[in-house]
C-alpha cells in the first residue's frame, strides 16, 4: 500500500484503470453468459508493473467504475471479487519479475481457467438462476479461443511495460 503514495505508481494505474474502463465498452457479446472482452490487458499490466496489492486494487476499481460508467446487467459483488483476484494473480506471477514466455502461458492459463471458466462462472449461475455446470459448459470454448489469443495480447504488450517500468523506475 506504500506504493500508491508514489505519485507515478498512483498516476500510472489510474491510466490503466481508465483504459481498462474504456476497454470495457468494447465487448463482443456471444450470449447471455458467453462475452469476449479485453479488459484484464491494462489489469495485468498494473499486476506486472506493480505487484499483487495494486493489480488487484486496479481490477476491482476497473469492475466498479466499468458498472457505475456502463452497466450491462446487474451489479454482482462477485465479479469485482474475482477482478481483484485477476489483479492479484497477475502481480503475484509477473509482477516485478521478467515477463517470460512461461510465467506469461501460466498467468493467462490461470486467469482463463480459475478465474473465468470456474469463478465467473459461478457468478453468472448465480445471478441468472442458471446450473453451473450449464453455464461453464457454455463458455468452455469461448476459453480454448480466447486462451492463445490472450497469451499473444499478453506477450505483445510486455514490451510496452517493460519500456514503462524502466521510466517509473528511473532506469531511463
Amino acid at each position: 500500500m506504500k506504493q500508491l503514495r508514489d505519485t507515478k505508481v498512483l498516476t500510472t494505474s489510474a491510466m490503466l484503470l481508465a483504459i481498462a474502463v474504456i476497454l470495457g465498452f468494447f465487448k463482443i457479446p456471444v450470449s447471455d453468459v458467453v462475452e469476449i472482452r479485453l479488459q484484464f490487458l491494462p489489469v495485468a499490466c498494473a499486476g506486472m508493473l506493480f505487484g499483487p496489492a495494486v493489480g488487484g486494487i486496479t481490477g476491482g476499481l476497473t469492475d466498479v467504475l466499468s458498472f457505475l460508467v456502463k452497466p450491462t446487467g446487474p451489479f454482482f459483488p462477485g465479479f469485482t471479487i474475482t477482478a481483484v483476484l485477476q489483479g492479484v494473480l497477475y502481480g503475484v506471477i509477473l509482477g516485478k519479475k521478467e515477463p517470460t514466455l512461461k510465467r506469461i502461458i501460466t498467468a493467462q492459463l490461470l486467469d482463463s481457467i480459475i478465474i473465468g471458466l470456474v469463478m465467473n462462472s459461478i457468478c453468472l449461475s448465480l445471478l441468472y438462476g442458471q446450473g453451473v455446470i450449464a453455464v461453464i459448459g457454455a463458455r468452455v470454448i469461448k476459453t480454448l479461443i480466447m486462451l492463445p489469443i490472450n497469451i499473444l495480447l499478453l506477450v505483445a504488450v510486455t514490451k510496452g511495460v517493460r519500456a514503462i517500468n524502466k521510466r517509473i523506475s528511473g532506469k531511463a
